[in-house]
């Protein structure tokens, strides 16, 4: 007999205990407080718009969430055990699916995880899925990922590109230095560094240098790539993709 399929995760919404919802609350009313004059127009707005699907009375239950991603832009929220192997998480990129886990840190995690929990999945990540161009930007950035997956350096600076902008994005808004990345909008301490450390690096964004640029996951960073508007961001991607197949097609 073959072995039995495991059932695929979900989020159990009843088991959140009364503990979970005043974590929740905690962490969601201090990094609003964090974020209100820091963060990207677009990001705050679209944090609105959720309310209040998302908002710091409730954790957030995935099926409202996904409903209100597919109404803006096809996507919705695949409930993943943790880490995916990077060729799996490109495949739901791809696919307009942002995978998420459903537990929530404890109280002696608050300001330190080694591993994201629904805190930094939902609160950092999901509201700028209601922008249309980073939308489109992840997902072409998760078809890049499917479409050179046996591609060992492309797949590295896919990486980079990701880890420079969805985690540890910011970007230029009349003449002031927002952030919107999740890394930073899901910590207070991110978010503090980002403008009070004097060694922090902020460089305007340029696709080559961002594909470049080592990171690590385990340190605060001290480097930045500030795009000028999401717009640009898509194309970036967008000139990417054409870079990429106009060199597979002059090797042939």
């Amino acid at each position: 007999m073959s072995p039995a399929l495991s059932a695929a995760p979900v989020q159990k919404y009843d088991a959140y205990t009364a503990t979970d919802y005043r974590i929740w609350r905690l962490l969601a009313q201090r990094q609003m407080k964090a974020l209100k004059p820091v963060a990207a127009t677009e990001y705050l707005r679209c944090l609105q718009d959720l309310y209040p699907i998302l908002s710091p009375e409730h954790p957030p239950r995935f099926s409202d969430l996904s409903r209100a991603l597919r109404e803006a832009h096809g996507w919705s929220i695949e409930v993943v055990k943790g880490f995916l192997p990077v060729d799996e998480f490109f495949a739901l990129l791809s696919r307009r699916r942002f995978c998420s886990s459903t537990w929530l840190r404890n109280e002696n995690q608050l300001d330190y995880l080694e591993e994201p929990d629904m805190f930094h999945d939902i609160f950092g990540h999901i509201p700028l899925y209601l922008n249309k161009d980073y939308a489109n930007f992840a997902q072409k950035l998760g078809a890049l990922g499917v479409k050179y997956a046996q591609d060992e350096q492309k797949i590295t600076q896919l990486q980079r590109l990701y880890w420079f902008t969805i985690e540890f994005g910011v970007i230029r808004q009349n003449g002031e230095l927002k952030v919107y990345g999740a890394g930073i909008c899901s910590s207070p301490q991110e978010t503090k560094h980002i403008f009070e450390n004097e060694d922090v690096k902020v460089i305007d964004f340029d696709l080559d240098r961002v594909m470049a640029q080592d990171f690590v996951i385990d340190k605060v960073q001290m480097t930045y790539f500030a795009i000028d508007s999401f717009a640009s961001l898509f194309s970036a991607v967008d000139e990417l993709e054409e870079r990429w197949s106009s060199t597979v097609v002059g090797s042939k």
